[in-house]
């Protein structure tokens, strides 16, 4: 059997954005799939996704009643995947800042690795239209969640991921706690934990365009506490 290939990409209010980016991700690979995960967006994203889902076979949508957080979407749509047989499954966001070029880099180093990530820090800062406080406080937490967790990457938080199916099925998802920019660090942290091989490759990030960043203060304070409640419990077992 041919092998199946999922990007998740989680929306609230994309709608400048979804129609553009699906055909890009689509081109990258026959074998790749979307899965569009909308929190009921208010700007019509949600219909939107629909009419892609409509015309083209390769596109998948989910609804969601109401807005929940990044990692809740993302969970949601690695349950889809599991359920229908998706081999590798992609994290991405559906505002241009992760370049759907970088698929292929994904997929290729998929092949002798469980997890990947793209990260932005591997080969120095590849950054593009950051305000510098923003630059800062992502790189700043980056080193002291590495300094906590002991995690063996440039870019903990990064959001451009692919999973083997086995990594996905063997975490405890139900048990995931954080849902911000934290459910990234949680994620890799419980797959280096289980033993999967975990890999980098670099990417260039450019902020998004269109559409209003989804940084709040609870994501920050989620970031600071998760680190150390990742290590205690690893410490005690209660992984």
């Amino acid at each position: 059997m041919p092998e199946r290939f999922l990007v998740i990409l989680p929306t609230y209010n994309e709608s400048q954005n979804l129609p553009r980016i699906v055909p890009m991700i689509l081109a990258q690979d026959p074998r790749l799939e979307i899965l569009v995960v909308d929190d009921n967006s208010p700007d019509g994203t949600g219909r939107l996704a629909n009419d892609l889902a409509g015309v083209n076979p390769r596109v998948h949508v989910l609804h969601r009643s109401k807005k929940e957080g990044l990692g809740r979407a993302y969970l949601a749509g690695f349950a889809w995947g599991l359920e229908h047989g998706v081999d590798l499954m992609f994290e991405m966001d559906a505002d241009f800042s992760h370049d759907p070029k970088f698929l292929k880099d994904l997929i290729a180093a998929a092949a002798t690795a469980d997890l990947v990530a793209g990260s932005r820090y591997k080969t120095g800062v590849n950054v593009i239209n950051w305000p510098m406080p923003r630059l800062l406080l992502s790189y700043g937490a980056n080193l002291y969640a590495r300094w906590i967790t002991g995690l063996p990457l440039t870019d903990l938080t990064a959001g451009f991921k692919c999973f083997r199916k086995e990594v996905l099925a063997a975490l405890p998802l139900e048990k995931i706690r954080s849902n911000g920019y934290a459910f990234q660090i949680e994620m890799s942290y419980r797959a280096w934990k289980k033993g999967f091989r975990l890999e980098e490759i670099p990417i260039v990030f450019t902020d998004r365009v269109e559409g209003s960043s989804k940084m709040s203060k609870a994501i920050v304070r989620e970031g600071v506490w998760i680190v150390w409640w990742l290590r205690i419990s690893n410490l005690f077992g209660r992984l």
